[in-house]
């Protein structure tokens, strides 16, 4: 039987221990990622003894209307058990679509089901020895790591805390709809590090930082978050060398996740680094069918 359990009910320690123990394993769908991107907007669904478990995230738009939506830097959710099984996963699917009023879902990239669903792509690096990882980079992607002798002098990569590095990612953010958009972002990112799960690495040339990534870490996995460029020094590849050092520090122990993007020259950017291609399952319905649904619920 799946159930519907409200924040408030659900038991954590439960919930947890399915999403660990899981073939799905996502690090978006942990307690500690959903409370601070929701703003603890998100409850569950739920077989059994938490046997498997879906988290719905939510928003209340159109006056009181209270939409399924994933949140800002979410990319994946979906259905967790030890064994990815098309016939639960059907069952999940009838329940959510019957009780919730979906604006955009994305399920996890394991998630496998009856009917055909769009999707969506993204990009990983699975843990490896670097130097494997290394010589699988494009020769673009290696010309660019190699740093002219002035820029190797000048230059340097190391971690930096938001105090140090609010005022460049905020002036370089692209992609914020507005003002207010752009705060919510760095008010995530400054959650995330009271949270110690947000490292921040910083390109400097000439003690200036001039590119920056933003990355969530957990035990399994570092994704990436954010990616920051000073426009006029944009030619150095900076992101380049921070994304190859990072990856160089972890790989051996962690997944690297691009995060995907549907902006072609990120991609293009992506796919330098050689990662693996993985497309998830993802439901979008446009605004005038939400009304029509929240009419009939109602």
């Amino acid at each position: 039987m799946i159930r519907r359990l409200k924040y408030r009910e659900i038991n954590f320690k439960k919930y947890t221990e399915c999403l660990e123990n899981s073939e799905q394993r996502k690090y978006s769908a942990t307690k500690d990622f959903l409370d601070v991107t929701s703003g603890k907007n998100w409850e569950i669904l739920v077989f059994g003894d938490y046997e498997a478990v879906m988290p719905i995230p939510f928003e209340r738009k159109f006056g009181c209307i209270k939409l399924v939506i994933n949140p800002k830097l979410c990319q994946q959710l979906g259905i967790f058990s030890k064994k990815d099984n098309v016939e639960m996963n059907d069952a999940f699917l009838n329940s959510f679509e019957k009780k919730y009023n979906i604006w955009y879902y994305a399920f996890n990239a394991e998630n496998k089901f009856s009917k055909l669903l769009n999707q969506r792509q993204n990009f990983l690096i699975y843990p490896d020895n670097y130097e494997n990882i290394r010589q699988k980079y494009s020769p673009k992607r290696k010309r660019k790591l190699r740093l002219d002798e002035e820029v190797l002098q000048n230059s340097e990569v190391r971690e930096v805390n938001m105090k140090e590095a609010i005022h460049f990612i905020s002036e370089n953010t692209i992609g914020a709809k507005n003002e207010k958009d752009k705060q919510q972002f760095l008010q995530t990112f400054s959650d995330f590090e009271k949270a110690h799960r947000l490292n921040l690495t910083a390109f400097f040339y000439h003690k200036t930082i001039i590119n920056l990534i933003a990355v969530y870490s957990d035990v399994k996995t570092l994704a990436l978050l954010g990616t920051f460029n000073a426009k006029e020094h944009i030619k150095l590849s900076g992101s380049s060398v921070i994304i190859d050092h990072i990856i160089s520090e972890n790989i051996q122990h962690k997944i690297f996740d691009f995060e995907g993007s549907d902006v072609p020259a990120v991609e293009e950017f992506f796919r330098g680094f050689r990662p693996t291609l993985q497309k998830y399952p993802v439901i979008l319905n446009s605004k005038k069918d939400i009304i029509k649904k929240a009419m009939k619920i109602s």
